[in-house]
């Protein structure tokens, strides 16, 4: 995880808390809204990828605004992680470039097999990864 974390940073200008909290939220995001074998398969290639999300929940309180909204475009989504990410410290502009880190670490750790089920099966999240 250190190895991602300072990837992230290093794209980013985030500090290490920002991007360990930000990362948590996104794999949080995929455990529950992508396919369940091949998201299984990324956590597992990922060391320390549990302990992020349970981190990342843990500090987690009420959706906002941008929650509420999500939630009236269909339970979430890709807005909603939005809002925790923004929450989480992380600027809009930032979301992208973060996304791209994440997911190009994925794809060397897990393979395009793995990380191209999941960008397929969420709307949306192909245009921040």
């Amino acid at each position: 995880m250190e190895e991602l974390i300072a990837r992230v940073t290093n794209r980013t200008g985030l500090d290490a808390a920002t991007a360990q909290t930000a990362i948590g939220h996104i794999l949080a995001f995929l455990q529950k809204e992508g396919p369940a074998t091949e998201v299984s398969q990324l956590l597992g290639a990922l060391p320390g990828s549990e302990t992020a999300i349970a981190d990342s929940n843990a500090g987690e309180g009420g959706g906002g605004l941008m929650g509420m909204l999500g939630g009236m475009m269909g339970g979430g989504g890709v807005m909603a992680l939005g809002q925790k990410l923004m929450s989480a410290g992380v600027p809009m502009g930032q979301m992208q470039p973060l996304g791209q880190e994440l997911f190009a670490y994925g794809r060397e750790k897990a393979g395009e097999d793995v990380m191209g089920p999941i960008v397929g099966s969420i709307p949306g999240l192909n245009q921040f990864v």
